[in-house]
């Protein structure tokens, strides 16, 4: 919402009935409870769905002869006119009308007259909350897929560029084996690439619209409601009328989609707080991504990767949230669900500033070729190499890995790597051991090795880097 329609939000005292349902009532609501009981001041920001779900039933209505067409017309253009003031700032919220639906409807009433009271014809708010927040959840996916692909590509673009450039593979943080940067970056590929696939999934489970299943059981006016679905794109009508105003799977299954999105930029910005420390030092980071230090000088913190690693914990909490808010109640629509909203929306804004900052800040990281190379090289990485080698020579494998880590020990206590060490000192430890040994421990000849699908070798990266490209390009 913006900041003038959260000023205009009021809490005039509840002197009269809710004209929304106070018939039934001897005395208004209590202030207070007419405070803690609204949504408006949080579920406003879904006005434009609400006046466009509003639009179509209208229409809908229409076509069935509920409304006549000068009706019809009256109430989308002052559908239209509201959505205008409050895009605008010109509206004022009102909590004594409780949530956005009440008070975009009073305020038709007012502007149109009698008439605008019939626009909830066979329809009840259950439905239309349901139907509004799947309407802004598929634009809001959306809006999220293209700033994943914005993020994949600079990723990918990246990977083009350091096909070739040597770092150390690492299993418990401890150097494993030679991989090249252009494939450590695919790997981060592929985890959105499957977050990609989730949210789609996602998107078109809750593509289905409640509109027309009333309060729970729907309603005796002869609606149309494939009408009402086609008119809001959505792909059909849902199919139980109970379901369909107490079902929030489509929420939850979002909120558990971008917990593991936002677990993948956890990762991936715990690996850039690694890699540019001075320990590391592999990567740079420009400035406009850092921040300083109040009381140490020579300080350049990377603020924005370690911030969303600390989001992740604010998503995955929003899905506990839905989870637990869900887990007790019966069939159909409660008063609990008004919950539903705020940990859903959280989750989406701050899953979209991740994302956007990511999509930026990737593109910019700058890699320091020799330490990567030089911390590859210094961590025995081609160990597992060397072990190849001899099973290749006839030594079984185990006999290999125990020759090899004799060997290390030895590099250890000279403080050499296995590629310095001379073929005469090899050698003493596998007379099997000849000349080529040299092919396989270098870091070169050790990743150029693993060329098949999905290996580090420079021309793998390259095809893979091509592969991602086109999948990217086809979406």
């Amino acid at each position: 919402m913006t900041d003038s329609q959260d000023k205009k939000t009021t809490s005039a005292p509840t002197t009269a009935a809710n004209q929304a349902w106070g018939g039934r009532f001897d005395e208004p609501v209590d202030d207070f409870v007419a405070r803690f009981t609204a949504s408006v001041q949080f579920d406003q920001r879904l006005y434009r769905e609400d006046i466009q779900g509003s639009i179509a039933h209208a229409q809908m209505l229409c076509e069935v002869d509920v409304l006549s067409a000068e009706e019809r017309d009256q109430i989308v253009a002052g559908l239209e006119h509201i959505g205008e003031d409050i895009g605008a700032g010109n509206f004022t919220w009102s909590i004594a009308r409780e949530d956005v639906h009440m008070n975009i409807e009073a305020a038709l009433t007012e502007r149109i007259g009698s008439v605008g009271k019939k626009l909830h014809t066979g329809r009840s708010r259950n439905d239309q909350v349901a139907t509004d927040i799947r309407l802004w959840l598929r634009h809001q996916i959306d809006d999220l897929t293209t700033l994943v692909g914005l993020l994949q590509r600079g990723i990918i673009d990246l990977a083009g560029r350091h096909n070739d450039t040597i770092m150390p593979g690492f299993t418990h943080l401890q150097t494993a084996q030679p991989v090249t940067f252009g494939h450590h970056l695919l790997a981060w590929n592929e985890m959105l690439e499957r977050d990609y696939s989730r949210l789609i999934d996602c998107r078109e489970r809750l593509n289905q619209c409640p509109l027309g299943a009333a309060a729970l059981a729907g309603t005796t006016y002869p609606i149309d409601r494939q009408s009402s679905a086609e008119k809001l794109g959505f792909a059909k009508p849902s199919e139980n009328s109970l379901d369909s105003v107490s079902d929030r799977d489509f929420a939850i299954e979002f909120c558990a989609a971008a917990s593991i999105l936002m677990t993948h930029l956890s990762r991936i910005s715990e690996e850039l707080i690694l890699w540019t420390s001075a320990q590391f030092n592999f990567i740079y980071l420009p400035d406009r991504f850092c921040t300083g230090s109040s009381i140490m000088p020579q300080k350049k913190n990377p603020d924005v990767p370690e911030l969303v690693r600390g989001k992740t914990g604010r998503v995955n909490g929003n899905l506990i949230a839905l989870l637990t808010l869900m887990k007790s109640q019966p069939l159909a629509y409660n008063k609990d669900n008004q919950e539903d909203k705020e940990p859903l929306f959280d989750s989406v804004d701050t899953l979209a500033d991740c994302l956007r900052a990511f999509a930026d800040m990737v593109p910019a990281i700058v890699a320091n070729k020799d330490a990567m190379y030089s911390a590859a090289k210094a961590g025995f990485s081609t160990a597992t190499d060397l072990a190849d080698y001899l099973v290749g020579r006839g030594i079984a494998f185990r006999d290999a890995h125990e020759i090899v880590g004799k060997s290390v020990a030895y590099g250890i206590d000279k403080a050499i790597d296995l590629s310095d060490m001379s073929l005469a000192e090899l050698r003493q430890f596998a007379p099997e051991i000849d000349a080529d040994v040299f092919d396989v421990l270098t870091l070169e000849g050790s990743v150029a090795a693993r060329s098949h699908h999905g290996g580090t070798a420079p021309s793998a990266v390259a095809a893979a880097t091509l592969r991602a490209l086109a999948r990217l390009e086809n979406r």
